[in-house]
């Protein structure tokens, strides 16, 4: 490909199999006349690994606006740059959002040389429904401000995606579990396309439980998807689930009640044998 002048290249790179680094975003790394990266320190191995030997210019969350104003010069005078982030796409979760902006704004071109994002990763691989999600990138690092976060997207009816922090991975599913229910279908991702990569598939209590269970599974990068809240129609239906229950519950003891609405509505008959139990122990009080 050949580069052009003045134009702002947004490089996907590896989030962890260097074998997912594309011959474009490599060539195009040689090519141009600078490459801002979020750490330079973090991009040169990467680099130097694929015998790219451009210059480097730090531009992270500390030193954005200037970084910016220095690459919107050197753009201005005709010269092309690439913009990477530590690993994967950037600007998800990422610096380089105003610097974007400002080029749109200027007349200056971008152009996206796609690849790996550890989100849409995540998402092929989940089980969850794809057709219709939400990326929320980090939550809050305090419990109040993450539970009212959580508190705002409950209702949402579309897949949600979070990036999390190793050392609040185990709160954020605590919170998520209060919040959304104990049986509202979770992924954890892990590591993904690492030596340790990681899947796990569980409602948000049992994920939680393999989670506090097994240190590894809080090391590494981690993205936390969550099913969204029910349609109308699977209320209504959740709903008449209930009221077979009841019904069963006058007439025969919890574990047969929720043995035969298995049956009879294709439920899981565990969870409603939880369910049969709070029932049961509210018409005790």
């Amino acid at each position: 490909m050949s580069i052009e002048k003045g134009v702002l290249y947004v490089v996907a790179t590896p989030i962890g199999n260097l074998e997912d680094f594309s011959p474009r975003a490599v060539n195009t790394l040689k090519e141009v006349d600078l490459i801002a990266a979020e750490d330079t320190r973090h991009s040169k191995p990467l680099l130097r690994q694929f015998g790219i030997k451009t210059p480097l210019i730090a531009m992270h969350e500390h030193n954005e606006r200037e970084a910016m104003h220095h690459i919107l010069e050197r753009l201005q005078a005709n010269h092309s740059i690439a913009l990477i982030s530590d690993a994967g796409t950037p600007l998800i979760s990422d610096p380089g959002f105003p610097l974007v902006r400002e080029c749109h704004q200027q007349g200056i071109r971008v152009c996206p040389i796609p690849g790996p994002s550890a989100a849409i990763c995540a998402i092929s691989a989940a089980g969850l429904p794809s057709d219709r999600f939400l990326f929320e990138g980090f939550l809050p690092r305090t419990q109040a401000a993450r539970r009212e976060r959580l508190q705002g997207l409950k209702h949402e009816h579309c897949t949600l995606v979070f990036y999390e922090s190793n050392h609040r991975v185990s709160e954020s599913l605590q919170d998520m579990a209060s919040v959304f229910g104990a049986e509202r279908p979770a992924l954890l991702a892990r590591e993904l396309t690492k030596l340790h990569e990681t899947l796990i598939s569980a409602p948000l209590d049992d994920l939680l439980q393999q989670v506090e269970a097994d240190p590894m599974q809080r090391k590494g990068e981690i993205v936390l998807l969550v099913a969204g809240a029910e349609k109308e129609a699977d209320a209504e239906q959740a709903a008449e689930t209930t009221r077979i229950l009841k019904i069963l519950l006058k007439e025969l003891p919890v574990k047969q009640a929720a043995t035969l609405t298995a049956q009879i509505t294709g439920e899981k008959k565990n969870r409603l044998y939880q369910e049969a139990l709070a029932l049961r122990s509210l018409s005790n009080s």
